[in-house]
């Protein structure tokens, strides 16, 4: 009896094999489409330009933006802020939340703790923060750092955790004590979902920008979009929640080709 040859596996198969081009065409599609609705919705008269400014329109009161209402000095300090807030929630979350998810004492200690204060919303804390701080920059990214950091310490501790039990009992059979556990076994194990931890946070760090510039700010993105808002500027309004969504985008591409580069093996065909 022949042998039966196995089908090659197609696109739809469970994490089956895709090449660039057609990742490309594929992804190109999912953009492509929700602008295309758009394009048509706003050019049916459907809805009032007021509400649903089309995307020429939009086009149009960037460069207007850009050219006069100093778009690149909004997207500059709003870079910095969100970059700043999640970078000092990383200075603090990576080493807690390595604790957390090494001792079972510190896990006891901080995790509650950290689960009762992340579901607060970060706009409660604006009234104190204002009164602690001020109402200078560091108050905005003391938002951005409140909104993000809770979150993160229990993604990293949670990373560490799934460190497989076997390599530390491997490690401890060959003699290594409790720093080099950490340094050497868990903390080089869960590199790679660290850095996908920080990719993500920063996903959640630009969520947080509105509400931080909410603080008194005079500039930003963020701000923009606020008072554009009041105003009844839709169109700049779609134009400042597209620039932060492409920046984030960037952003996030930027984070996998890191991950990419620093983990190559992760990405070798079988």
């Amino acid at each position: 009896m022949a042998r039966r040859k196995s089908a090659r596996p197609g696109f739809w198969s469970v994490r089956g094999p895709m090449s660039q081009r057609a990742y490309w065409m594929f992804a190109a599609i999912g953009l492509l489409t929700p602008l295309i609705a758009w394009w048509a919705l706003a050019a049916s008269g459907l809805v009032s330009k007021v509400f649903m400014p089309g995307p020429v329109q939009v086009l149009s009161r960037a460069l207007v933006w850009f050219k006069s209402d100093n778009l690149s000095g909004d997207m500059l300090i709003s870079i910095y802020r969100v970059t700043a807030g999640w970078a000092l929630s990383a200075v603090f979350a990576l080493p807690i939340g390595l604790m957390i998810g090494t001792f079972r004492p510190v896990q006891a200690l901080l995790e509650p703790l950290t689960d009762f204060i992340r579901y607060m919303p970060a706009v409660a804390f604006i009234p104190l923060v204002m009164l602690w701080i001020g109402i200078d920059e560091s108050s905005k990214i003391a938002i951005i750092f409140i909104g993000t950091f809770f979150q993160m310490i229990l993604m990293v501790a949670e990373d560490v955790r799934r460190v497989p039990v076997a390599q530390v009992e491997a490690a401890q059979t060959m003699g290594a004590n409790r720093r080099e556990l950490m340094e050497l076994v868990l903390l080089q194990s869960a590199k790679p979902a660290l850095l996908d931890t920080m990719r993500i946070t920063m996903g959640w760090a630009w969520t947080y920008l509105v509400v931080a510039e909410l603080v008194a700010a005079n500039s930003g993105l963020g701000y923009s979009i606020l008072k554009a808002q009041r105003f009844l500027h839709t169109d700049k309004i779609f134009g400042g929640i597209i620039i932060i969504g492409l920046i984030g985008l960037i952003t996030d591409q930027l984070f996998r080709f890191a991950h990419r580069k620093a983990f190559p093996w992760m990405y070798r065909k079988s």
